[in-house]
């Protein structure tokens, strides 16, 4: 039987942390009371924390909720169990981590990546739904942890507490990535920006579930597609729709056509590609020609460069619908992820520590199945572009719904089994 290295303990531990995210689900830059729990607990253990602006880009962020829902929130995490000592930290918005451990011998530098952040969904509030059943639902209205992250933010801090307990077998620099606002890609780009991992030479990003079940190990998830998030205004003018309508310019109708605009724009002919218009809200009565229309929507592509070209092409339609109807139109990129390909030395590296868990019945070198986008490419590509590798694994969890779902719930005996092959890649990466 093969050997097991980590404390069973530590499952009882991460389930209690996980269970308390997951009730207190904060979503994209709000994760204060999150971030503030998450450095108590690692300064606790001894490591060195560098947060919010020392380690994010505020400029480079996007998506951010405005000043009065941030401090709103502020106040929320103050009267909700955040640490009052840490949580000053964390304010605006600014809510990244990254945690050094400093073995003293020399070595590569490794860097975990670990997401915090909920998603804007009504959960499930109703019987057969285990965190409503087991009392642990969010307590905060259209706000729920619909992916796992509240798994992956207790995995890091389980990970943490085995590296430090086993600090002498270990070599070089670990770097532990706290990131927020990974749903909408939204959270990355500003720690590359601000060079949280300049001197990283191996890179790990991990995922529970994505449709890989309990026991299941996927090294490399070559699956993701670059992408844009887009928010879109027309402004027009209003009229009087029976008596001048000649007097209005019509924000709706130019929404509306670029609506079919946008999604007539010519697939490319190198890898999938992808638009959709999920929000278009216009106009405010039957009787008045619409003033104003906003819209949400996004580009994919299988590469960065298809994603280009489909993003380009929705700026032109964009345009050309509003100087069609007369209307003025802005836009704002509130989200961005590029694609990205796991280094084969390290896919191959991981697979092989995978094989040597007693966690895993079956690990997989490579999967190409898409997996809609993700912004650790922001991570991966840096690395890979000063030389180093890099990777995207998937931790399988066998799910009581899909991602994003309001009935999402996840195996939390997987989380043991994260860690533990986390926990062997440092062992093996650390020591080569």
């Amino acid at each position: 039987m093969t050997e097991k290295l980590i404390d069973e303990r530590l499952q009882q531990e991460m389930v209690k942390w996980r269970r308390d995210l997951h009730k207190h689900a904060e979503s994209g830059f709000l994760e204060m009371r999150t971030a503030s729990l998450v450095a108590s607990r690692l300064a606790g253990l001894g490591y060195q924390l560098q947060m919010a602006g020392d380690v994010m880009k505020a400029d480079q962020r996007m998506g951010v909720p405005n000043q009065e829902m941030l401090d709103a929130h502020y106040k929320w995490a103050e009267q909700n169990g955040a640490d009052l000592e840490w949580l000053p930290n964390f304010k605006d918005g600014m809510t990244g981590i990254v945690a050094l451990l400093e073995t003293g011998k020399p070595g590569p530098v490794l860097g975990y990546r670990f997401d915090m952040d909920a998603l804007d969904i009504q959960e499930e509030l109703a019987e057969g739904h285990i965190p409503f059943d087991q009392g642990f639902q969010s307590v905060n209205a259209d706000k729920m942890h619909a992916c796992a992250h509240d798994g992956h933010t207790s995995i890091g801090l389980g990970f943490a507490e085995t590296l430090m307990d086993n600090k002498e077998k270990l070599a070089g620099t670990i770097k532990l990535i706290f990131q927020p606002a990974e749903e909408g890609t939204r959270g990355a780009k500003s720690l590359v920006a601000a060079g949280a991992i300049d001197d990283v030479d191996v890179f790990i990003a991990m995922h529970l579930g994505t449709g890989v079940p309990t026991g299941e190990f996927v090294a490399g998830n070559a699956g993701f597609l670059a992408t844009t998030k887009i928010d879109v205004e027309f402004k027009g003018m209003a009229s009087h729709a029976g008596g001048k309508p000649e007097e209005g310019r019509n924000a709706l109708m130019a929404a509306s056509s670029a609506v079919l605009g946008l999604h007539g724009i010519p697939r490319h002919s190198a890898g999938a590609s992808r638009i959709n218009v999920g929000v278009l809200n216009a106009g405010s009565g039957r009787n008045i020609i619409p003033a104003s229309a906003r819209m949400k929507i996004e580009t994919r592509g299988e590469t960065s460069e298809i994603n280009d070209y489909i993003r380009t092409q929705a700026f032109a339609v964009l345009e050309g619908a509003a100087a069609m109807y007369g209307v003025e139109v802005t836009t704002e990129v509130v989200g961005e992820a590029k694609s990205s390909i796991p280094s084969k030395e390290l896919v191959e590296a991981l697979h092989e520590i995978a094989q040597s868990s007693p966690y895993f019945t079956k690990t997989i070198d490579w999967s190409t199945d898409s997996a809609g986008s993700e912004d650790a490419t922001y991570y991966m590509e840096h690395v890979k572009a000063h030389g180093g590798l890099a990777t995207y694994c998937i931790v399988g969890s066998d799910l009581a719904a899909g991602h994003h779902n309001e009935r999402f719930d996840f195996d939390e005996t997987s989380m043991l089994a994260a860690v533990d092959v986390l926990y062997r890649s440092v062992l093996k990466l650390s020591n080569p």
